[in-house]
């Protein structure tokens, strides 16, 4: 996800991306004038004595906006196309199958749906460090070959076409009878989803693939330090526990011959609603960030990071308390265990409410996040503005309440209802991460520069209070 390490190019704008150099860490000015400078060789250049040159073989390449907008232009056409084809086979379903179908349907797919969305949103957030001026590199500890914004979005557009298409398939296959081939497309696609990630050949980003993999080991296993890395991606992790419920439901289903069938949908069946694996894979996200605070206690003995572990334990009674309803008597849960729920719930959402807010960022001054290297219109929109903390805050409260709906497994039912607070979530941490980030970069500018930091900041804060054009 953040993309890893590997041999070092040997120029510092050169990449290696697999085996193919690409242009890497380009300066502001070949930045801006990048695109411009692709235009200009693509036309005939006229000599001192005016006179043409021959034609280079750049200018035989489409210009690169034209190819932009028909990249476009196909992807709409093909959006088009998979929503008119997945439309008609559902309608050609009896009103009595198609829900249930559609929520099987759902399962399979919207634990890849959720990750692409992720992908998406990581992009936007290295976008934007790019443009403040934010070394992301040096606070994830990555090498000189790391994935940039654009190759994040790249992988998150392949994403977004394979997993949508396959769902396609899939629907329109059931709704014809083609039973066994409809079976087979998300065991596929899972497949395929797992061979790309363990593929150990040096290609297809294998060095981003083998730090993501390496960072997911040392989230399960903390034997070492963790690294700002390792808490980082756990956190991540933690906003994405429905895809990993969801992905033990479909594993389910494909070992036990379930797919594309009615007969799971039996709450009680091995890999019903009611099983018991469900709050366990809820649960772990929060139990591997609990034992990296205790690890991290171990190591430097600061008693923040056990604060921090409680604020992770405490997700623990909302997910097994929601599980007990289908494992104790109606009056019981009503009487007993339902007020004990909503008041784990209340515990959770304002313990990482707080936790948020006065730990993970820092709003004791304007964040500097969104002040872009140039003008730009984000960072007009954005930067000093004081509506952003009001939303950001207001947002991250409901939100972090709403997340407490999509633990407890009793109240997973409407499928499209917990798919969007899912997303939400992962909304939610997306606008997290601008604030985690920046609070970390400025921990380590403090080390480095303590006072040239201190003086930033507050002028910084001077220009955007004495400043015409900031609303403030």
């Amino acid at each position: 996800m953040f993309g890893g390490g590997g041999a070092p190019a040997t120029s510092p704008h050169l990449r290696k991306s697999g085996s193919r150099p690409v242009v890497y860490d380009l300066d502001e000015h070949e930045v801006e004038n990048g695109a411009e400078e692709g235009l200009l060789h693509s036309v005939e250049a006229v000599d001192s004595k005016g006179g043409m040159t021959p034609v280079s073989a750049a200018a035989t390449k489409p210009s690169p906006i034209l190819l932009w907008r028909f990249k476009v232009l196909l992807f709409l056409i093909w959006g088009i196309i998979c929503c008119k084809i997945g439309w008609d086979s559902v309608m050609r379903m009896s009103a009595d199958k198609r829900d249930l179908f559609l929520y099987e349907a759902f399962l399979y797919f919207n634990p890849l749906l959720l990750a692409t969305l992720m992908v998406w949103l990581w992009g936007i957030n290295l976008w934007f460090f790019a443009q403040g001026g934010v070394n992301y590199a040096k606070i994830f500890d990555l090498e000189q070959n790391h994935l940039t914004h654009r190759e994040i979005w790249k992988c998150a557009t392949w994403m977004t076409i394979i997993v949508p298409t396959s769902m396609t398939a899939y629907i329109y296959l059931y709704s014809h009878g083609e039973v066994s081939y409809a079976a087979s497309q998300p065991v596929l696609l899972y497949a395929a989803v797992v061979l790309l990630l363990i593929f150990p050949f040096d290609i297809f980003y294998f060095s981003s693939r083998y730090y993501l993999l390496r960072t997911l080991w040392r989230i399960v296993l903390p034997l070492q330090a963790i690294s700002f890395s390792d808490f980082f991606l756990a956190d991540i992790l933690t906003s994405m526990a429905k895809v990993f419920s969801d992905l033990e439901r479909s594993v389910c289903r494909m070992v036990h011959r379930q797919v594309a069938t009615i007969a799971w949908l039996e709450a009680d069946s091995v890999c019903g609603s009611h099983s018991v694996a469900i709050p366990l894979v809820l649960v772990l996200p929060y139990l591997f960030r609990l034992n990296q605070c205790l690890r991290q206690y171990k190591d430097t003995g600061e008693k923040t990071t056990l604060m921090n572990a409680l604020k992770y334990s405490t997700a623990v009674p909302v997910i097994f308390l929601s599980a007990l309803k289908y494992h104790v008597f109606p009056d019981r849960w009503t009487n007993f265990y339902r007020p004990l729920w909503l008041l784990s719930g209340v515990v959770n959402s304002s313990y990482s409410f707080y936790w948020d807010v006065a730990r993970d960022w820092d709003l004791s001054g304007f964040t500097r996040i969104f002040k872009f290297n140039k003008p730009h219109l984000f960072s007009y929109v954005l930067h000093g503005r004081r509506w952003v903390y009001v939303w950001v805050i207001g947002s991250n409260l409901i939100l972090r309440c709403t997340w407490t709906y999509k633990l407890s497994a009793h109240l997973r039912h409407n499928y499209l209802t917990v798919f969007t607070i899912a997303a939400l979530e992962i909304f939610r941490r997306f606008q997290w991460i601008f604030f985690r980030v920046e609070n970390e970069w400025n921990k380590m500018n403090a080390k480095s520069h303590p006072q040239l930091s201190v003086n930033v900041v507050s002028n910084d804060e001077e220009k955007l209070l004495h400043s015409g054009s900031y609303s403030v």
